[in-house]
């Protein structure tokens, strides 16, 4: 055995112990110590059954992920499962923590098992691209049914102990001391000679879902439509069919093809790319793990509209007592009244319970003394985006709140520098860029300013992971990373209606790429007067310049037409729907306005609409990390992939750059510079990278 797996008996029970911190990953040592220690328990004539636990906070979390696209020593995964699966004394898997991925195929080769009630199980690898590969789509479908099998393994969300008792997944639920119990439940699988089960045996469920035919031709249809492009899903889908349709042994065989075909395709590359790139954002220079951060026990927001209510939830989900403050009761209440129909919406759902629901809003007041703000160890701003605004507040804040509260406006476009000029301690002013809706979405942007000091910036990001966000932090420009880039992607959009495209065709492109929404079903979602607002405080400054592609919007809005809110923008709703009609009000006037600007309308390709939009946005990306604005080329892809939807699949608009080329993309670049002019000009770093042979991922 390695030191990684220990075994010892207790009276007339083997116990095989893991300890492998932190999480008692399936690394090369723990499964050859797992071969180990059944061969020693199987020996060992006086232990009469075996328990399968693991030390520290959790049980097997899943496998060695310094191991992925790496060789896998002996022994194979497979191998490791069969010492379980075939030892002729009841193996018990005692399950604490999370059983994932590999951890949780390890207890489905157990004999019996049992958890703790707060425990975890679930196969997650359809996140990373990949399907469960050792075994789990053959065994799960066969303890906990098929249909459910279905659901855990294509959607990889884990289950709790008692959904999975519910579905025979587990055997009994351990109250108390998990290994006291679990030696316990051992002990009277002994006593009552109970047979070895062995999940590769059982058919009962099997045989239910083969009594119907449809299923997994209906379950084929939903998940395409919900996973849009997607591969993962699918290839999860046919494993599980697999599982219902041939003999073990060749079911496993049929999860092997599909497993090896799922690692070598581009989307699991790319996903799982994503998954190293979500863990590098925590890495940033002068900020250490030894910076002090400052502990928030109470926090405060300036604003009870939806981005102020959104940002108040948060803190009370992260279970921090919030002062949401406004100027008038009638606002205070209105955003508190925002706040509980939201949670009451999740508990409605079965996503949140009651009591929790109520635990949170007890965390939350409202209040119209500005002076509140004192009490709070962090304040975020989320007052109307307007500059002379957000400073008079800022001037405030510096007043009344103590000399160590940090100060973090949630401003979208602003400069930081600026509004941290309004205090007289700029170094603890931090921008923290919430995304609508505040509480459901998982990126913050976190901007530091020029001047702003380590511990404020390490502060915000602690609370963005104590949210249970995703915090990437960007420097100081106009829009950050994100609306910087949106910018860019929006124009090009806009300039291809005036040219001869649709909103419906550009929506349709965008959608079937794999974003939720395009550009102008989400302008008519976020409200075309907020653009409109924008566009006229430019001109009254004149830093619009040159052709700007605002004219349609702004009529749009002159009519009156601001998206959703008012039943019409660049589309039509019906009462009561958020379904987007294409309106031949607005085709005519598309087509007034090319006419009053000279464009003559050509038909436009799809292909020229996805590299204009996309093209527009890595050109700019790239301009960004020339300039250091962001960190890294992976920094862009997660504030894309968490903030505006684009697939995860795909790896981010950098990632996807490389998967196609940088030589592609530049070569489009010059081509768009040709025909449209110097707005298109390649970045230099595009352009030395391509010269190169290079990708963003060699930065």
């Amino acid at each position: 055995m390695t030191s990684l797996v220990e075994y010892s008996r207790q009276g007339n029970l083997g116990v095989i112990a893991v300890d492998n911190p932190p999480v008692n990953a399936l690394s090369q040592g723990v499964r050859q110590g797992l071969v180990d220690a059944m061969r020693q328990g199987i020996a060992d004539a006086d232990a009469q059954a075996l328990v399968l636990l693991c030390k520290g906070r959790t049980f097997i979390a899943g496998a060695d992920i310094k191991e992925f696209g790496r060789p896998i020593g002996p022994p194979a995964y497979l191998e490791m499962l069969d010492a379980i699966e075939g030892s002729p004394k009841p193996v018990i898997a005692a399950i604490h923590g999370t059983a994932l991925g590999g951890g949780l195929e390890v207890a489905l080769t157990c004999h019996y098992r049992c958890a703790v009630r707060s425990a975890q199980l679930g196969l997650p690898e359809v996140k990373l691209g990949l399907l469960p590969g050792a075994g789990g789509t053959q065994r799960l479908p066969r303890l906990a049914g098929v249909e459910a099998a279905i659901e855990m393994i294509t959607g990889g969300e884990p289950i709790g102990a008692e959904t999975a008792l519910a579905r025979g997944v587990i055997d009994e639920i351990v109250e108390g001391d998990l290994a006291a119990g679990a030696l316990a439940f051992a002990g009277r699988v002994v006593a009552e000679k109970r047979p070895l089960r062995k999940v590769r045996d059982l058919d009962d469920k099997i045989a239910e879902a083969k009594a119907k035919p449809g299923l997994f031709e209906e379950a084929r249809k939903a998940i395409a439509r919900r996973a849009r492009g997607n591969e993962a899903p699918l290839r999860c889908l046919a494993a599980v069919e697999a599982a219902a349709t041939l003999p073990f042994d060749a079911g496993i065989a049929r999860e092997q093809e599909l497993s090896r075909e799922a690692f070598a395709s581009p989307q699991s590359e790319a996903l799982r790319y994503v998954f190293f790139a979500e863990r590098e954002v925590a890495r940033v220079p002068g900020v250490t793990k030894d910076t002090p951060v400052r502990p928030v026990r109470q926090g405060a927001v300036l604003g009870s509209g939806t981005m102020g209510a959104g940002i108040a939830m948060n803190f009370a989900n992260a279970g921090i007592p919030v002062t949401m403050i406004d100027v008038k009761p009638e606002l205070v209440q209105k955003g508190l009244d925002t706040i509980r129909r939201n949670y009451a919406s999740t508990v409605s759902k079965g996503r949140l319970s009651q009591a929790e629901m109520d635990a949170r809003l007890a965390r939350i007041t409202g209040a119209t003394e500005f002076e509140r703000v004192g009490q709070a160890d962090l304040v975020i701003e989320a007052v109307f985006e307007e500059m002379a605004l957000k400073k008079e507040v800022f001037g405030r804040l510096d007043k009344d709140c103590g000399p160590d509260t940090v100060l973090a406006t949630n401003t979208s476009t602003l400069d930081v520098n600026e509004i941290a000029a309004a205090t007289q301690r700029p170094e603890q002013v931090v921008g923290m860029h919430f995304f609508s809706p505040a509480n459901v979405m998982r990126l913050v942007e976190i901007v530091r300013g020029t001047k702003t000091a380590p511990t404020p910036l390490a502060t915000a990001m602690a609370v963005a992971r104590q949210m249970g966000k995703i915090g990437v932090v960007v420097g100081v420009c106009d829009g950050f990373v994100g609306n910087r880039m949106l910018h860019q992607y929006t124009r090009e959009a806009a300039f291809l209606l005036e040219e001869g495209a649709l909103p419906q065709q550009v929506d349709k492109v965008i959608y079937d790429f794999g974003l939720p929404m395009g550009p102008f079903a989400m302008g008519d979602l976020a409200g075309l007067d907020v653009g409109w607002r924008v566009r006229k405080h430019r001109r009254e400054m004149g830093t619009l310049k040159g052709r700007y592609p605002g004219t349609i919007p702004d009529r749009l809005c002159e009519m009156g037409r601001f998206g959703q809110k008012t039943s019409a923008g660049y589309y039509r709703y019906e009462a009561g729907s958020r379904t987007p009609v294409p309106d031949p009000e607005v085709e005519a006037l598309i087509a007034q306005v090319a006419q009053e600007l000279g464009v003559t309308r050509r038909a436009v390709s799809d292909e020229e609409i996805l590299a204009r939009c996309l093209y527009a946005m890595i050109n700019e990306a790239a301009k960004i990390l020339e300039e250091g604005i962001a960190l890294r080329p992976s920094d862009v892809d997660i504030i894309w992939i968490n903030g505006y939807g684009f697939p995860s699949y795909r790896g981010g608009p950098m990632h996807y750059a490389d998967s196609i080329g940088l030589k592609t993309v530049h070569e489009g670049l010059l081509g768009f510079q040709r025909e449209h002019g110097d707005v298109w000009q390649p970045s230099s770093l595009l352009a030395r990278l391509a010269k190169e042979g290079k990708r963003f991922a060699d930065l």
